[in-house]
């Protein structure tokens, strides 16, 4: 398996992207029971290679510019083939303190990569949108209305709202709803030309909603948004923020890797008036999934908020020692940092700086070479790797004809995603469809870019 699996890495190009198959067809590849008498791992294999693999789409594939890409760079997944291995759990420092240890190292030095304040705490979960959920809830606990022990049912309460840009990720509106929040308190504030959240919407919101008797609990603004990359004014968000008394909770998943260069740091101007911070390492730092990273300057009111410690959970002194069970709702805990701090030592800072600096280079020359053609408009401006461009079509008094360009844009991205050479979503933008594209694989280059041009030639 481990020969298939360098194999699979280094002809990663000879799989088409996306697969071509109905639904339900692999799981009618399979016997109705499992096997009674068991199969050798030859066997295995060959049936991985037959029933499984047609039904997989390749993330790990160059021409994937879908959605947020997730690279399983090499050193990535010897760190979770490690990991899988030693098969240990990292509740309490005791259980494994190697697994605690790492953590902190590692996450140390990728809040110094990354340009962020010292002093922040960092947790790794699986996903940003635990992660945001985590945040979320410190938030509401921070509210003084002692909702840990005394609940949100059966007592007189202000309703909770929490702000975001009407470009914020589902995430936050999930963690709202997993919270008892409710879909009707999050507050989405409207989005400007760019598509970063409007400041002047937000603070009228936010007096009318005192006005009206409800609680501000939290603000999550974006550094780099889903569908276009858009990076909210945090500056100005943070001081109403703090003027209000609000948590600030920022989400930047996709963006924050980016600022490991030196030069793309400026994204996180304001950020000292976050209390917290998701980014995701499995996106665009080559450490396979599942990887999120949550930063925070007030541990003390996370740990409040979930720690809960049974007797047989009990240490001699845990005030000498950190406990990560303490700082979230998982009390097993996977030895994620093992493969995070294998992707930093192997590869080294200034080589991720390099590739991340060249995509970020990719995108900008297709948003170039896209915007000379009389048949694209660009939706959005270009920001960081994210491309939103449609192909238009006009009528007979010169306007742009709304139903055929977007007839011939999904065409467009049909006939891409079908080729097997590249695989790009979709998103709409003030109502109008428009072709997504994400560079982020580490094994990206410039002739996988450039197919998009050739599709539309």
């Amino acid at each position: 398996m481990i020969d298939w699996i360098a194999g699979y890495m280094s002809g990663i190009e000879s799989y088409p992207v996306l697969p071509s198959i109905e639904y339900g067809q692999t799981g009618t590849a399979f016997a109705s029971e499992p096997s009674r008498e068991g199969k050798s791992f030859p066997q295995l294999l060959t049936e991985f290679e037959s029933k499984i693999l047609p039904g997989i789409t390749h993330w790990n594939h160059p021409g994937f510019m879908a959605y947020f890409a997730i690279t399983g760079s090499q050193a990535g997944i010897l760190g979770e083939l490690l990991s899988a291995a030693l098969n240990v759990n990292g509740m309490l420092w005791k259980t494994s303190p190697s697994v605690t240890e790492l953590e902190r190292l590692v996450l140390d030095w990728l809040r110094e990569a990354l340009g962020l304040p010292a002093g922040l705490f960092g947790i790794i979960n699986d996903t940003a949108s635990v992660n945001s959920f985590l945040a979320l809830a410190a938030a509401r606990e921070r509210t003084g209305l002692n909702i840990r022990r005394e609940g949100m049912t059966g007592r007189s309460l202000p309703a909770l709202r929490v702000y975001c840009s009407d470009q914020a990720h589902s995430s936050i509106e999930k963690a709202a709803l997993a919270l008892g929040i409710g879909a009707a308190n999050v507050v989405k504030i409207p989005s400007d030309e760019r598509f970063q959240m409007k400041v002047e919407d937000l603070v009228e919101a936010i007096r009318a909603d005192r006005e009206r008797g409800f609680l501000p609990m939290a603000i999550s603004a974006t550094i780099g948004t889903t569908s276009t990359a858009a990076i909210d004014p945090i500056p100005e968000i943070g001081e109403i923020a703090r003027r209000e008394g609000i948590w600030l909770h920022v989400d930047a998943a996709y963006a924050g890797s980016a600022a490991i260069v030196p030069e793309l740091q400026t994204m996180w101007r304001g950020i000292e008036h976050a209390d917290s911070i998701v980014t995701n390492p499995h996106k665009w730092l080559f450490t396979p999934v599942d990887c999120s990273v949550l930063y925070t300057r007030h541990p003390e009111v996370l740990r409040q908020t979930f720690s809960l410690v049974p007797e047989y959970l009990t240490t001699t002194d845990p005030s000498e020692t950190l406990n990560y069970m303490d700082y979230g709702i998982q009390l097993g805990r996977r030895f994620r940092a093992l493969k995070l701090w294998m992707v930093l030592e192997h590869y080294g800072l200034e080589r991720l700086r390099a590739v991340i600096r060249q995509q970020v280079g990719y995108a900008t020359r297709l948003a170039e070479a896209l915007k000379n053609r009389g048949d694209v408009e660009l939706l959005a401006p270009p920001s960081l790797s994210v491309i939103v461009f449609r192909t238009i079509t006009r009528n007979s008094s010169g306007s742009i004809d709304e139903a055929e360009s977007e007839r011939i844009s999904t065409d467009l991205l049909a006939a891409m995603n079908r080729s097997g050479q590249i695989f790009v979503s979709h998103t709409r933008l003030r109502g109008r469809y428009g072709i997504r594209v994400a560079i982020g694989n580490g094994a990206t280059q410039w002739r996988h870019v450039e197919k998009i041009l050739e599709f539309l030639a």
